[in-house]
């Protein structure tokens, strides 16, 4: 992969994509794959925003039942299906434990007739080419059951609960990547750290003919106009200030945006996911990773420009108070058990609801010629596990715009790139035999998180044998760091550490492995002294717990 902006000269493309995290990629991937013309720009880094901000699953949305949404539930599940299929490495089956309480609003029986519906919406779930990836049938389970499954559940009141399962996403920021790989394979340019600053116009009598953008090239300083028949703004938590640009109507933001936090702390259970409810009536899980525990989400209106957002120690004391008066413990988890927190902003589409939690995420794509403008799109809403679905409509609708001829989607087919794994099991398993030098827990993460590009790792310890040497339990290493700056656009520690690989996904993993990571970076990347303390510097800013 290569920024195509350091030698862009000017050619038009049929598409120009605004935002590299999940939707525009997808976008990109879906266009480039049907043979247009596409440009992807992203002013960051790949799934440096939203994207990275998940649970870390490809779910159908059960809660979703509750607010009949029963269209994005149904194509969710099938989503998931098809994510299984085409990223077999990315996309596992995920054990969940829905608790029931007499407390609770939802009775054990509207559960049970919920997670029924569930099961018929999924109706296809085990039609998959890996027979590995199939999906077990839900179960109602006793209250004793439930106990010995997640010890910490409170037991006071509790009446049992729904053993059913979904999927998990091993590394959505990789996934990302994969799909912006998957696009560049078929012919797309990108770029990471390339902003819009704004729109090309032509103007024709009252209509305003969007041609292109100024683009500013981060890295290097300079400003290129980059052209293209039509752009579509896939920039999530931002697209209604770009759209601003061309409107020129800054006090019209019509956007809403929901403040998402997840926390990593200490091991409390394995194996099954936990769903629990909060006094509020909210749902929260306790995600088993990486041998320690996800809690998360939140879901709070946001009020305030995104680039200035950023996680508050009050969000996370929200969160943990939350999470322990439901699960009958006051200091089960104290703050200092907190090794990472991060936090997003989801764009929704509706704004009918009081409460953001309640908010559909459903997703719309629509044309702007209403105001008066032509040859642009915006895609606003969605959800992480529906974004090829959403990028298929949107290129089809794409095609009617350019009045090309129509060509059929291939994207549901298709494995991403280096992800044409038959079975993910037996796939695993040859790499243990292969590499005898790593441990399976080591061979497991890099197969899932490489795909079959692990070998391109493993050949880069040819050039120095201690880049193969474990940094952390799952065996993540310097080769890692290496092949995500020579191959794969990482240009800061940040892109390194917490996108390429998941050697920061943990907490800091201290000033030691950071350092080398430093070295490395500094010499595949000219970096100066001072920009190499910067970048450390930016780095730990990062992982450290807001205080």
């Amino acid at each position: 992969m290569e920024r195509f902006i350091e030698n862009y000269t000017g050619k038009e493309f049929d598409l120009l994509v605004i935002g590299g995290g999940i939707t525009g990629v997808s976008v990109a991937y879906e266009a480039a794959s049907r043979g247009l013309s596409v440009a992807l720009i992203e002013k960051n880094d790949f799934a440096s925003a939203t994207s990275s901000a998940t649970s870390r699953m490809i779910h159908g949305g059960l809660r979703y039942l509750s607010i009949f949404e029963f269209r994005l539930v149904r194509e969710s599940l099938r989503e998931r299906r098809i994510l299984s299929d085409i990223a077999p490495n990315f996309i596992h089956p995920l054990p969940f434990i829905f608790s029931m309480y007499k407390k609770n609003k939802i009775t054990p029986l509207v559960m049970k007739i919920g997670m029924m519906l569930y099961e018929l919406f999924s109706f296809d779930k085990n039609w998959v080419r890996d027979k590995s990836k199939k999906i077990p049938h839900f179960q109602t389970i006793s209250a004793k059951k439930l106990k010995e499954l997640i010890p910490i559940a409170p037991e006071s009141e509790l009446l049992g609960g729904q053993l059913y399962y979904d999927c998990s996403s091993h590394s959505p920021e990789r996934f990302t990547l994969a799909f912006a790989k998957s696009a560049v394979k078929c012919g797309a340019s990108v770029a990471n750290y390339t902003e819009m600053l704004d729109f090309l116009i032509e103007q024709n009598g009252l209509l305003k003919k969007v041609k292109g953008v100024l683009a500013l090239d981060k890295l290097s300083g300079e400003k290129k106009q980059i052209h293209a028949k039509l752009v579509i703004n896939c920039s999530g938590p931002w697209a209604d200030i770009l759209l601003d640009k061309v409107k020129k109507n800054t006090e019209n933001q019509e956007l809403r945006r929901s403040e998402g936090i997840h926390i990593v702390t200490k091991k409390l259970n394995e194996t099954y996911v936990f769903s629990g409810s909060t006094a509020k009536g909210k749902h929260f899980f306790l995600v088993p990773y990486r041998n320690k525990t996800l809690i998360g989400t939140t879901d709070k209106e946001y009020i305030g420009k995104p680039d200035d957002y950023k996680v508050t120690k009050k969000a996370i004391l929200e969160l943990l108070e939350d999470v322990n008066q439901a699960l009958e413990q006051p200091q089960l988890i104290k703050y200092e058990d907190i090794s990472y927190v991060y936090g997003g902003l989801r764009p929704l589409v509706e704004d009918q609801t009081e409460d953001v939690y309640n908010s559909s995420r459903k997703y719309e794509i629509t044309g702007e010629k209403k105001n008066g403008i032509a040859g642009l799109l915006t895609v606003e809403g969605g959800k992480f596990t529906t974004s090829r679905m959403l990028a298929q409509k949107a290129v089809d609708k794409i095609f009617r715009i350019l009045k090309y001829p129509k060509q059929k989607s291939i994207s549901e087919k298709k494995y991403l790139h280096s992800s044409e794994i038959e079975d993910f099991e037996d796939f695993f398993l040859k790499n243990t035999q292969k590499y005898p030098f790593m441990t399976s827990q080591q061979a497991l993460y890099l197969s899932k998180s490489y795909g079959n590009e692990i070998d391109s790792i493993i050949d880069l310890g040819k050039e120095n044998e201690e880049w193969l040497k474990p940094l952390n339990s799952d065996g993540e290493n310097l080769a890692q760091v290496v092949f995500a700056i020579r191959n794969e656009m990482a240009k800061s520690l940040t892109d390194i550490v917490l996108r390429r690989t998941g050697i920061a996904l943990l907490g800091n993993p201290g000033k030691e492995i950071i350092e080398k990571i430093a070295q490395i970076a500094a010499k595949e990347l000219s970096w100066s002294v001072e920009k190499t303390v910067s970048e450390i510097e930016k780095l730990e800013q990062i992982l450290a717990i807001p205080q």
